[in-house]
């Protein structure tokens, strides 16, 4: 190895700062809003991710150089990949962005608001659970397929009819 190589290496692993920190922000600030019940609030969340993993890999992919073709300087060329990577970024968010889109649309056509409802079958489980009773559908006579009635039934305990 030649000793060019090793300064190569260490000068494209230093990533520039600014860009480490609009990555860190953009994704923050879209993870807050992606938790929220609003799906407008959720898109925005999901666009601000998109964009912070796009500088992500503008941050991995190291010093700028100039393009890939065939006979040049290994040294002075840059990495297409990370050029790629941010392609596929840009047309993953794009589409999780027109699906989310059509459910907000959706959802406004139904309720007229943006808010995600809670699921009212989720509610009444969650009752019963609390209450310690079993659903009116619950079959005793089917097999199981869970694991945790496989190991109540393993500690010598009767099973929940």
């Amino acid at each position: 190895m030649t000793a060019m190589a090793p300064t190569l290496i260490e000068s494209t692993l230093q990533p520039n700062i600014t860009l480490v920190l609009v990555t860190v922000g953009l994704v923050a600030a879209g993870t807050a809003l992606a938790l929220d019940r609003s799906l407008v609030r959720v898109l925005l969340g999901m666009v601000l991710i998109g964009n912070g993993i796009a500088v992500l890999y503008l941050v991995i992919s190291g010093r700028a150089g100039r393009a890939p073709f065939v006979g040049e300087d290994p040294a002075a060329i840059s990495d297409p990949l990370p050029q790629a990577m941010v392609l596929t970024a840009i047309v993953i968010s794009l589409a999780t962005i027109g699906f989310l889109l059509a459910l907000s649309y959706r959802l406004w056509q139904i309720s007229g608001t943006d808010d995600v409802p809670d699921d009212t079958e989720d509610a009444h489980i969650q009752r019963l659970a609390l209450e310690d009773q079993t659903s009116s559908t619950y079959d005793p006579s089917e097999e199981s397929t869970t694991t945790s009635d496989e190991l109540a039934a393993d500690d010598g305990s009767p099973r929940r009819p």
